[in-house]
């Protein structure tokens, strides 16, 4: 183990001071976490600030509540581990950030200076490249080998989580930085200025020319839409063009559900795919078109492709088409003006009778397909938690059936408003993730939203949210095991294997927490959910049910 020991005057300060004093002149409020050996010089320091501490009980949970919170603030969430296993097992969630943009600054310890890179002293653990296992999955790398060097890494790394497009950085610092004592005044002001990713003018001229002159224009709205803050200027396009919206499940809430240009999301349907395919020109934001925004790489668009995206990777990257690497915001503004300053005109006339009509007739022909699988019991439960779910709620969904539902057919009623692990799909999201939100807005309830299966990744922030008196309502729908890949398994091999679970009694365990829970059914869930999600506090509401996927809808069936 090190030798390396904490100092115990609380008036020197230390490296781990300039960490949280960084942050504060930074504009942090709040960090999350949980403290390791290596990292005990910067959770000291955590007493001598303003700063906020929430601790999680698991890394990965940890990272998934920092996700939230940066998504529902539209700011840098810091997130403080320790060396080795600590920092590891943030790497799922921060893959899951990555994916949906989330601006995460992760600041990991590491073994003292002297161990790092060789495995030559036998640290606690120590990793031959701590930081490599990173570079795969974060936006970028920041270490700081010095005291000195904190306020501007911290900095560093601050700017580039929240230039766009939004992200998770990773930056370490050695056990023995952050508990010398430093002789440099505290830090009271860092400056640290967002890249602008502005549009090239000619690019939005031609955009501009192609949508005034379309026939049939159409948008396509992603997660970047919603991460940029640009749904005013998304409503506003689409109302000069008279564009149907189609929201990606990233991208839910971006534009008004029951708009009459609104296609809502509906991306998993071949009736969808097809209205998407016959646009003369589509205008794609904030998405790069992947798997699930493509209906599975089925999309086979006819007519010209726009493509707003932030993220330079996933320009152009799945069709072709006129990139515009940019801001959602920026982008849509300027498009908004130049489309405003030619003047629309006549557009949606190859729309029979009307792009309103078109948008109608193409909701009730989903309707009418999903009405045809007999799932009522799948649609009676997602509109009772709508129903329970007051409007200016926020919800945050796991991996699990009455997601992917909720991708398609919920209505969040209002921007950034849903969240879940649809980016990188890694289990026990939604739980912390809601811990998250509430956190960053504990005046109003939360609902998270888990199967039985993915609860149990997050059964011990139970304890998180007892401790902190956190309003979220836990909604654990239980079939018995992984419910979506029983279903897989089952479709595709004639039985499942390895998908059957032995659970606990929720309620009791929740019980044993101090928090409250219920076992509810279909028939009683809208009500049991309307109260749990009004009692302060969280609580925990339990749903035994089977429930199946609408069929698979990018197959000519």
């Amino acid at each position: 183990m090190s030798t390396t020991h904490p100092t115990t005057n609380q008036h020197r300060r230390n490296g781990g001071d300039l960490v949280v004093e960084s942050l504060t002149a930074l504009g942090a409020s709040t960090v999350f976490g949980l403290p390791g050996q290596h990292a005990l010089g910067v959770f000291d320091a955590l007493r001598r600030s303003t700063l906020r501490y929430v601790g999680l009980r698991v890394e990965n949970n940890a990272g998934f509540a920092a996700d939230a919170y940066a998504r529902t603030t539209h700011g840098v969430a810091p997130l403080l581990v320790s060396t080795g296993p600590g920092a590891l097992m943030t790497l799922a969630a921060l893959q899951e950030a990555a994916a949906g943009s989330a601006a995460v600054l992760a600041i990991g310890s590491q073994v003292p200076l002297a161990g790092i890179g060789g495995g030559r002293h036998g640290y606690l653990h120590e990793l031959t490249d701590q930081s490599a296992s990173f570079r795969g999955v974060v936006k970028s790398v920041h270490t700081a080998r010095t005291a000195s060097q904190i306020p501007s890494a911290v900095a560093a790394a601050w700017e580039s989580a929240l230039s766009a497009p939004h992200g998770p950085v990773w930056l370490e610092i050695p056990q023995d930085v952050l508990l010398a004592e430093v002789d440099v005044p505290p830090v009271t002001e860092l400056s640290a200025t967002p890249r602008e990713l502005m549009p090239r003018p000619e690019l939005i001229a031609a955009a501009a020319d192609r949508l005034t002159q379309a026939g049939r224009p159409v948008i396509l709205a992603g997660g970047g839409v919603v991460r940029a803050g640009a749904e005013a200027e998304l409503l506003a396009l689409a109302e000069q063009l008279r564009a149907p919206v189609v929201t990606t499940f990233g991208g839910k809430g971006a534009f008004p559900w029951e708009h009459p240009l609104s296609l809502r999301s509906w991306l998993e349907d071949r009736h969808t795919t097809a209205f998407l395919e016959d646009a003369d020109t589509l205008l794609v934001v904030g998405s790069g078109l992947g798997e699930l925004s493509s209906n599975y790489h089925t999309f086979r668009p006819r007519g010209r492709v726009v493509q707003i995206e932030a993220d330079l990777g996933k320009l152009e990257s799945n069709h072709a088409a006129l990139g515009i690497h940019a801001d959602a915001r920026r982008a849509l503004a300027a498009l908004v003006k130049e489309v405003g300053e030619r003047g629309a005109g006549d557009v949606g006339t190859a729309y029979e009778p009307t792009p309103e009509a078109a948008v109608s007739d193409l909701l009730a022909r989903v309707r009418d397909r999903i009405a045809g699988q007999h799932l009522d019991l799948e649609q009676q439960i997602l509109a009772s938690v709508r129903d329970a779910l007051p409007d200016g709620a926020v919800s945050c969904w796991d991996m699990t059936i009455l997601a992917y539902w909720a991708w398609s057919a919920f209505d969040p009623r209002r921007t950034n408003a849903l969240h879940s692990a649809q980016g990188a799909g890694g289990l026990g999201y939604g739980f912390p993730a809601a811990l998250g939100v509430a956190v960053a807005d504990p005046a109003r309830p939360v609902l998270a939203v888990s199967g039985d299966g993915g609860a149990m990744y997050s059964i011990a922030e139970l304890a998180t949210a007892r401790q902190y008196d956190l309003p979220v309502t836990w909604l654990i729908v239980d079939d018995g095991g992984y419910g979506i890949l029983r279903e897989y398994m089952t479709d595709a091999f004639g039985e499942a294997t390895a998908t059957e679970l032995t659970r606990p009694d929720f309620v009791a365990l929740a019980e044993s927490f101090g928090v409250p829970a219920v076992r509810t059914s279909p028939e009683r869930l809208r009500t049991d959910l309307a109260a749990a999600l009004t009692a302060p506090g969280p609580s925990v509401v339990v749903l035994p049910a089977h429930l199946r996927m609408f069929a698979p809808t990018h197959l000519n069936s």
